[in-house]
């Protein structure tokens, strides 16, 4: 049975993949902004579909990685961890902050699948985040854990869409998001630095090991 370590970690992912700042997050507020809650919920409901599939592809690597060899798992973390570095280095010293799209229109779910689909970021970011995230637990990633794991990650999904469903409700907090945009992307540039410190803390001694 899987460790329910295993399932926060996944749950956790899921949710700060969502949550993350980003042109989505922006054009999720624009939307709320300028046509309210319900266009901007659609939207959301759509994206829903674009982190489905970009996290359970990231699972599925990750499992893979596992099963076949850990040393190719250990490599997928250093990557991981250097791409994550990468994004924290960009978002510490990141001078300004994408703004929100003009995405309103008739359908906006169907711009919100789009959006989530084609963003070229989503599948590295998501497999950095669940590398980072269970890189100290890489027993974890078996195939017969993969449906928890889905099903896990899915319940962050929720969990971070309803974090920014009430963020999009909420006009203070609205305001102070767009109003400090640049703030709130180097916030999370810190954090994505510190996933980075401990995907590299795990994974470079092991490497090191096998090379001695």
């Amino acid at each position: 049975m899987i460790e329910a370590g295993a399932l926060l970690a996944a749950a956790t992912a899921g949710c700060l993949y969502v949550v993350s700042p980003g042109p989505a997050v922006l054009a999720l507020i624009g939307i709320g902004a300028a046509k309210g809650r319900r266009p901007a919920l659609q939207f959301l409901f759509g994206h829903l579909a674009g982190d489905t599939l970009w996290c359970s592809l990231a699972i599925t690597a990750l499992v893979g990685a596992k099963v076949f060899d850990p040393l190719l798992f250990e490599l997928v973390a250093l990557a991981c961890g250097l791409y994550l570095g990468f994004l924290g280095y960009k978002g510490v010293t990141a001078r300004s902050a994408e703004g929100a799209d003009d995405l309103v229109g008739e359908r906006p779910w169907l711009k919100g699948i789009a959006f989530g689909l084609t963003n070229p970021k989503s599948y590295p970011v998501a497999l950095a985040m669940f590398t980072a995230l269970f890189a100290g637990r890489p027993e974890a990633l078996t195939f017969a854990s993969m449906p928890a794991l889905f099903v896990a990650s899915f319940v962050g999904f929720l969990c971070g869409d309803a974090i920014l469903a009430w963020i999009v409700g909420t006009g203070f907090m609205r305001r102070l998001y767009l109003g400090h945009a640049v703030t709130i992307v180097r916030v999370v540039g810190a954090l994505f630095l510190a996933f980075a410190v401990s995907t590299l803390t795990e994974a470079l001694p092991k490497l090191w090991a096998r090379l001695a």
